[in-house]
């Protein structure tokens, strides 16, 4: 079934958004402005409305891969709400949508399904294509009127940034299953679906004695570390321990690929950007100087980021990229602050994701050339919890 180019699927027509082609460069300036949205729209159904009954997801045989644990990991919700859910989202409105085409030796017998996130069902739309592998390719699209019916136009960086997350909460769900190391398609080069990740079944052949999911390694979460995961409210108070940003910054540079920087806004005693050195095992300063207010004002005003601990910045996407490198780099982006978040709580730090950013031209703002370097995507961190929502 081919898709709008806008998003979302035949029948879902009820915003403009989802019916017209997408010039996502034009899609980025503006969301990149200081203009700001008109008042809400209805954000419509949160799931798509996918034909045919509702079919639970059997549990897995022997060396089966284990689809209704795998989900329940990775993007099912928590509640009828449909906001807890174990990847956060802009507004919790959770635009992505997900169509499994599942091969051989699934807990599902081979065809394409719908999966409804919500019931943590799905719904059966055909045959596999012929020659679909082993395992299961989760296909990631979007409903835009979703995140468009709060932010307007500055939906389509928050649409890419959901996307990154939903594939990296596949993927750790992939690896606290033991299940090994998944296959991403984040490269931007189509525009629906956005990305993919492709998990093969257990290989009972390589391991015989093995149980069917083996144990997580000692670098890979837990599923109860998945599952436990919600972006802290603000405020974030607290400056990590060094020790815990480097681990930070290396999970987000090591999963966010080559066409994005990193670095870590911090405040006293020494405020200034940090970076990983070129060894990977310590930080250096790449900038000095209070960065925190202006950064609370281009992420749409946000005030308490302010006083954070300490703020994870993707930046990159110069103003004049193409549509497959806007796409590439904000899935990469998504993806890569959802493993930096998890690795924030298994290091004891409060975070959460933080997308929108307007007139965000970092580069700028600390003498290299403008338009080459602007903020794409935000991790906020701090050390002294509160109470915690699914609200990122």
């Amino acid at each position: 079934m081919k898709r709008p180019v806008g998003g979302g699927r035949p029948g879902d027509m009820g915003h403009p958004l989802e019916s017209l082609p997408v010039d996502l460069a034009t899609a980025l300036r503006n969301a990149r402005s200081a203009r700001c949205p008109s008042p809400g729209t209805p954000a419509g159904p949160a799931v798509p409305a996918w034909p045919g009954p509702p079919l639970p997801i059997p549990e897995a045989g022997p060396a089966e891969l284990d689809l209704r644990a795998l989900l329940h990991l990775s993007l099912a919700a928590s509640d009828g709400s449909a906001r807890l859910r174990p990847a956060p989202s802009a507004g919790a409105l959770h635009p992505v949508d997900a169509e499994l085409v599942v091969g051989a030796g699934c807990s599902l017998p081979p065809g394409r399904y719908g999966y409804d996130p919500v019931r943590h069902c799905v719904h059966r739309l055909g045959r596999q294509p012929v020659g679909t592998p082993p395992g299961v390719t989760a296909e990631l699209s979007v409903t835009a009127r979703r995140t468009v019916s709060h932010y307007g136009h500055r939906a389509w960086p928050l649409l890419l940034l959901d996307t990154g997350h939903a594939a990296g909460a596949l993927f750790l769900a992939t690896r606290a299953l033991g299940s090994g190391e998944p296959e991403l398609r984040l490269d931007g080069a189509a525009e629906s679906p956005l990305a993919a990740v492709r998990i093969r079944p257990p290989d009972p052949a390589r391991h015989p004695e093995a149980p069917r999911t083996a144990q997580p390694s000692a670098s890979a979460p837990t599923p109860g570390e998945l599952l436990a995961r919600r972006s802290t409210p603000p405020p974030l108070p607290g400056t990590p321990h060094a020790n815990a940003l480097r681990a930070v910054l290396r999970s987000a540079s090591h999963a966010g690929g080559g066409d994005l920087r990193w670095c870590a806004a911090v405040g006293p005693p020494r405020p200034g950007l940090m970076e990983l050195a070129l060894d990977n095992t310590a930080l250096h300063r790449c900038a000095a100087g209070e960065t925190r207010p202006t950064l609370a004002v281009w992420a749409a005003g946000q005030a308490w980021i302010a006083d954070a601990g300490a703020v994870l910045l993707a930046r990159g996407c110069p103003a004049d990229a193409d549509a497959p490198h806007v796409r590439r780099t904000h899935l990469r982006a998504g993806f890569a602050v959802h493993l930096a978040h998890v690795t924030a709580r298994h290091h004891g730090l409060t975070a959460r994701p933080v997308g929108s950013w307007q007139q965000a031209d970092l580069g700028a703002a600390i003498g290299a050339a403008p338009g080459q370097d602007w903020i794409v995507h935000g991790l906020a961190l701090g050390t002294l919890h509160a109470d915690e929502e699914n609200t990122a």
